[in-house]
């Protein structure tokens, strides 16, 4: 009789701890799947655009020359353009590729987009010249846009924009870094774990 009161006693002791123990794996699940919800609501928020914007100006001279009877007659057409630009170099967050891996509790961004760079160039044309023999034509304004085109693609190359474009997506995508690291998740980008800005600053061309 006693045996059996031990073996009764063991036996609801032993389901006491499965219902714990099954009670305890449920909410471990429970408490993955709330972190891994806050981490993608926080990876759709961070998922914008991201616009940083210029304003460029020059003045170009342009001159077209056409010459007859070897050279001895030409005729000469030129103009003074001003140019005022506008300026936008973008990351469109939302095309960012990413991997939530639960198991081990890490993100790996798996591709972050271009920078995409707008230029809205206005035209302002002044003392025209031209001749009836050689006159301006289509040609000769698509040559201007490709010229100011070309000219301000330097400008910005030299300027602090695309800089300071590189540094707001850091800032938008350290938000990512913040979360991960206050629910003890790490961030990985090209094989390297991401612990602060610098590290996306070295990944991060641009």
């Amino acid at each position: 009789m006693q045996n059996r009161i031990i073996i009764a006693i063991v036996a609801i002791s032993a389901i006491v701890l499965l219902f714990k123990f099954c009670d305890f794996k449920k909410e471990d699940d429970s408490t993955l799947d709330y972190n891994t919800n806050l981490i993608q609501q926080q990876i759709v928020n961070v998922g914008k655009l991201v616009v940083t914007e210029g304003h460029f100006a020059e003045v170009i001279t342009y001159k077209d020359q056409d010459e007859y009877l070897m050279g001895a007659v030409s005729f000469e057409k030129k103009a003074i353009v001003i140019v005022n630009a506008d300026v936008t170099v973008a990351y469109d967050l939302h095309q960012m590729k990413y991997d939530i891996n639960e198991k081990n509790k890490t993100i790996t961004i798996i591709n972050i987009p271009k920078e995409e760079i707008k230029i809205s160039p206005d035209l302002q044309y002044y003392d025209v010249e031209q001749s009836k023999l050689n006159p301006f034509t289509g040609e000769d304004y698509n040559k201007i846009n490709k010229m100011v085109r070309a000219n301000l693609a330097k400008k910005i190359e030299k300027s602090s924009l695309k800089s300071n474009a590189k540094n707001r997506l850091i800032s938008e995508l350290s938000k990512m870094l913040i979360l991960t690291n206050t629910m003890g998740w790490k961030l990985q980008y090209e094989g390297k774990v991401i612990e602060n800005e610098a590290d996306f600053n070295q990944k991060i061309k641009g």
